[in-house]
């Protein structure tokens, strides 16, 4: 039986979940609950805030959305889930290697034995990080699956540096991630999601590259207003039913 709650069961059935983040170490209530309202208003499938108990009655509060808590301390994680949290994500490290902190693979399968033991009834999400060559990434999400993770999430937006603006800009600020996606989504058989340096322009190409989904994070709490932020995630949500329309009269012609 699926730890994942039923409308990411679906969402994911369907290839087109959309995460909308606000930040692990985001801990500002008013940033939080605007996030959360776009999320809801303009069609995300769940949320992802930082593991803490505030947030999470701010967020439930203000969207009616799965709540999934952030963080890379498992003790967190299951205060959260005690206080209303729906699923829990080891990950969204982006914050933490601009301190200069980095995941090795054997600290973060232990982290998630401890979160499994802890929390087993619990969906978790793992993050693979960037930063281990895109063999060994491969490698360790196998390896999580194995020990009960129920979503790998993928990320690299803050190891590529664009060159170009636009759409070709878009294209290479996602490449890590999508190459990851493709990668790790060939080798496991839980849902991937596709997160980091994603916009409107390459969600489709993540869903392309074999994830069940995506996460975004910075494309919409940087914003400074709930309008524009909801306007972001519509155009996400657009964006994702045009890829998988696209896939349907693809098949449909073959």
């Amino acid at each position: 039986m699926s730890r994942l709650p039923l409308a990411l069961q679906t969402a994911f059935s369907h290839r087109n979940a959309l995460k909308i983040i606000s930040g692990i170490q985001n801990f500002d209530r008013e940033s939080v609950k605007m996030v959360v309202q776009a999320a809801d208003r303009g069609g995300a499938t769940f949320v992802d805030i930082a593991a803490d108990v505030e947030l999470i009655a701010i967020a439930k509060a203000n969207c009616s959305l799965p709540i999934c808590v952030s963080s890379v301390e498992a003790h967190k994680l299951v205060e959260a889930v005690a206080n209303g949290a729906d699923l829990v994500e080891i990950g969204n490290y982006d914050s933490y290697y601009a301190q200069g902190r980095i995941f090795t693979a054997a600290e973060i399968i232990a982290l998630t034995l401890e979160t499994r033991a802890l929390l087993p009834h619990t969906a978790i999400s793992v993050t693979v990080p960037h930063t281990l060559p895109l063999d060994q990434q491969v490698t360790l999400a196998e390896k999580l699956e194995a020990i009960g993770a129920d979503i790998i999430q993928t990320e690299g937006g803050t190891s590529s540096t664009p060159v170009h603006a636009g759409v070709l800009g878009a294209i290479e600020k996602a490449s890590p991630t999508l190459a990851a996606a493709y990668a790790i989504g060939s080798a496991v058989s839980i849902p991937v999601l596709c997160a980091s340096g994603l916009t409107s322009i390459t969600a489709p190409m993540a869903i392309a590259s074999g994830a069940s989904g995506i996460g975004v994070g910075s494309a919409v709490n940087q914003l400074n207003d709930v309008v524009s932020m909801i306007a972001t995630v519509r155009s996400l949500r657009e964006s994702l039913g045009k890829a998988i329309n696209s896939k349907v009269i693809n098949q449909a012609v073959v």
